[in-house]
């Protein structure tokens, strides 16, 4: 079953006759994969549609006319884009400010800085033998922030490998960046001196001429 056009323009151009949409949003599994990325640029938006197709999908002519962000969840077939379109919602609106308690914990989740969360606990400290880190309960902040830091590198590598070799090569372009704006610091610095150089001679020059 394929979702005939006509009801969709319709609902899409009634919405857009009420307000200014940023984005018109179809959930489907050749979509580009939702990331944390994706959340985070969809969470500064004011407003967007999510349209959900069934089965095989919708017209593709809405796609075409319509839609100007496809995004998939995974790479599985649901038999609607109803759940995909639930997933997107939480992603995104649990980014935008006053939705959690604090504000701040969002940007310490998995993802966010292109690595998995570290370890978490609660009280009490020990539970039938298992015991939080030492670390965590030492009150340094500084030796915290550090094992927190460890321990995302470590989960990263032993889960999500490719999260760290995406981070590895985003470094590297990195330093790549900073090698050209050397170079470019080094040659117009050099560009200057020589102009100065030449803004000096070149009056002499001109008088004994």
């Amino acid at each position: 079953m394929v979702m005939q056009i006509e009801p969709f323009a319709l609902c899409i151009e009634k919405l857009q006759s009420e307000r200014t949409y940023d984005d018109i949003i179809f959930m489907t599994p050749d979509g580009v994969t939702l990331n944390q990325q994706i959340a985070n640029d969809l969470s500064t938006k004011e407003n967007f549609i999510i349209l959900c197709g069934h089965y095989k999908g919708i017209d593709q002519r809405i796609r075409d006319i319509y839609v100007t962000k496809e995004i998939s969840i995974g790479d599985y077939v649901l038999s609607g884009g109803e759940l995909p379109a639930a997933v997107l919602v939480d992603a995104v609106v649990r980014l935008i400010p006053g939705v959690l308690s604090d504000e701040t914990s969002a940007l310490s989740d998995s993802f966010q800085d292109g690595l998995l969360d570290a370890p978490i606990y609660t009280r009490p400290a020990e539970w039938r033998g298992h015991r939080v880190p030492d670390v965590l309960l030492s009150g340094d902040e500084a030796k915290i922030n550090a094992w927190r830091d460890e321990q995302q590198l470590l989960r990263t590598k032993e889960r999500r490998p490719d999260l760290l070799k995406d981070l590895i090569n985003f470094l590297f372009f990195c330093v790549f960046l900073f090698d050209i704006f050397n170079f470019i610091i080094i040659f117009v610095t050099h560009m200057q001196t020589t102009l100065t150089y030449k803004y000096w001679w070149w009056p002499e020059q001109s008088c004994i001429g």
